[in-house]
Parts: C-alpha cells; sequence; structure tokens
C-alpha cells in the first residue's frame, strides 16, 4: 500500500514516515504542492495525506488537481479546524478530514479504513431508482433523458451522502451516523449541512424534488433510500 504526504512541515514528513514505513507501508513525500501533484502522477499512490496550507499550490488546489484523474482516497492533516476549511476540502473531493494535533492510532485508524474502502470496489454494486443509475464501483450517476443516459455531476459531499444510504438500502440512516462520517464526530449537531445536501441530491435525482419518492425523510431521525422491488 502506497501513501504521498505532503506537507511542508520536514519534522512532520520525517515522523510520518517513519511511523507508517514501519507499519508496512510504502511512503512517498513531498514538500509543497507542486511537488505533491509531480509525486502523484509519477507514484500512482493508493493514498494521500494532504496539508491545506502548502507553498506553491495549497491543499485544495492539489485536491482539485488530483481528482481530476484519480479516485484514491485523500485524507487531509490541517491545523486548521474551522468547519468551512472542512466542508470545502470534503467538497473539493477529499474523503476524510483531521486536525492537527492528532494521535497516530486515530492516524492508523483512519487509514485502514480508507484501506477496507479500497478492498471492497470490486464488490461495489450498480443501483438503480427511477432513471437514475448508480454505478459506486465507477463512482458515477448517471440519469435517463429522453430514453438517453446523461451523467449526474455530483460534489464528493453529495456523493458521500448517496453513497451512505445506498450502503444501507431501505435502513434508516440516522442524521448522526450521516454527519459523523461525513463531516466528524465534532459537527454532530450540524443537520443544516445535512439538509443542504439532501435537498441538492433530490433536486438531481427524483422526478418531483419537492414530493420525493426514494430518498426519504425520517423525521426526527434521519433519511432512507426506499429502493423499488425487484421483480
Amino acid at each position: 500500500m502506497k501513501i504521498l504526504i505532503a506537507d511542508d512541515d520536514p519534522q512532520i514528513l520525517r515522523a510520518l514516515r517513519i511511523t507508517l514505513g514501519a507499519e508496512g507501508y510504502e511512503i512517498v513525500t513531498a514538500a509543497d504542492g507542486e511537488q505533491a501533484i509531480s509525486g502523484a502522477i509519477r507514484h500512482r499512490p493508493d493514498i494521500f495525506m494532504i496539508d491545506l496550507g502548502m507553498p506553491k499550490l495549497n491543499g485544495i488546489e492539489v485536491i482539485t488537481g488530483v481528482r481530476g484523474w484519480s479516485t484514491a482516497p485523500i485524507l487531509v492533516i490541517s491545523g486548521r479546524s474551522g468547519a468551512a476549511d472542512k466542508v470545502e476540502a470534503l467538497d473539493a473531493g477529499a474523503d476524510d478530514y483531521v486536525t492537527k494535533p492528532f494521535s497516530i492510532d486515530e492516524l492508523l485508524a483512519r487509514i485502514r479504513a480508507m484501506t477496507r474502502r479500497l478492498a471492497r470496489n470490486d464488490a461495489d454494486p450498480v443501483v438503480s431508482f427511477g432513471n437514475v443509475t448508480v454505478d459506486l464501483s465507477a463512482r458515477s450517476v448517471t440519469k435517463r433523458i429522453d430514453a438517453q443516459p446523461q451523467p449526474v455531476r455530483l460534489t464528493p459531499t453529495e456523493w458521500q451522502v448517496l453513497e451512505l444510504l445506498i450502503r444501507n438500502p431501505g435502513k434508516l440512516v440516522t442524521r448522526q451516523t450521516l454527519l459523523t462520517e461525513i463531516w466528524g464526530s465534532e459537527h454532530i449537531s450540524d443537520t443544516g449541512y445535512l439538509r443542504l445536501y439532501i435537498a441538492q441530491l433530490r433536486k438531481k435525482l427524483e422526478p418531483n424534488p419537492g414530493v420525493p419518492k426514494y430518498i426519504m425523510t425520517e423525521a426526527g431521525m434521519g433519511y432512507r433510500l426506499h429502493l423499488p422491488a425487484k421483480g
């Protein structure tokens, strides 16, 4: 498993290279945004760990650049703890966010979670509801318009919300679960984020967003993806 770590703090780079190397990971380091992009192209890492405040290209620019051609998981490691920074990073394409200072045990747990996500890609389902088809493995959404499938562009955060619902078909996914998985446990009460992204998903995927048939609200609890019965 190859991990690219991009951070302009040489002490952090050295510490993570030693610590993660001892865990059996192959480590590639970059001291600025330009090195991160060139290292990504050259080494094709399985996982990215990106700092936001880097010279030449900042972390958001690196994430955006990487997302142009790679679906590899991206973990942001940053001293910025504001909600706006986290939302910006996640919307740019990051999969997770850890605030400095962090514990090595937490970091390793986040990496293991990303590794499990990579391992299950082959079994990812293709799900259809209404005129929408979602391919989790390809990370693609299409919508039939006049009998022709048209791509639907989702933001990374919209995709995360949809993926959690799809992985729990017909089951209640609580607001707390969605907020914790996507924004972190410190945002467990920020239900406004969730309502915004649910509304956006309905606008893009439901035949009548005001009267949803598939992305259903369970009042006071969370959301449920209603899929049509097979056969």
